[in-house]
């Protein structure tokens, strides 16, 4: 059975009791700048996504299409930030399962392990929201979705919030433990 995101934070919080010292030094490994500024990025993209829903439903077509893209903008933002910060793991032979990882105490791959999939994961449903928002920005051009019919863009962006929030308890579970 698969395990919900629920039981990943209890997994999480075990795993932090029985490693502390290897958790730590994995939440000090990790690039507080590039996590700080895609706090940063995500919590915008929910403003640009509430704002975009007001502006559809004010009949400010062209603003609601604008804020979606600076939304869709966002993500790719992100996505970058990620791709930049995995990579640099990679290069120091920091991937779940590298020699490097195996020869280091159990505690550290658990660490980067859960670091790997949970971001992973994460990193995913942003992708996923980031294709729904570029169809709902479609479906408006389209005058499928309008001031009087907004229900797509406003389910988009529940979505959209859902994805946000999970950072948010992201974050503190991998760097306010370092």
């Amino acid at each position: 059975r698969g395990r919900s995101m629920s039981s990943f934070k209890f997994i999480h919080a075990a795993d932090l009791h029985r490693y502390p010292q290897e958790f730590h030094e994995g939440g000090k490994a990790l690039d507080l700048f590039i996590w700080s500024l895609n706090t940063v990025v995500l919590i915008t993209s929910s403003l640009t996504v509430a704002l975009s829903i007001s502006a559809l439903r004010l009949g400010d077509k062209a603003r609601c299409l604008s804020l979606l893209g600076l939304t869709a903008l966002f993500a790719l933002v992100f996505m970058l930030n990620k791709f930049i910060e995995w990579s640099a793991k990679c290069h120091h032979g920091t991937w779940p399962g590298s020699p490097h990882l195996l020869e280091s105490a159990k505690g550290t791959n658990v660490f980067y392990g859960l670091y790997f999939a949970m971001t992973g994961l994460h990193g995913f449903h942003v992708v996923v929201g980031a294709a729904v928002i570029t169809w709902v920005i479609l479906k408006i051009r389209r005058d499928q979705v309008t001031a009087e019919n907004f229900g797509l863009l406003e389910n988009a962006g529940l979505y959209w919030h859902l994805v946000d929030l999970v950072w948010i308890f992201l974050f503190p579970l991998f760097y306010l433990i370092a």
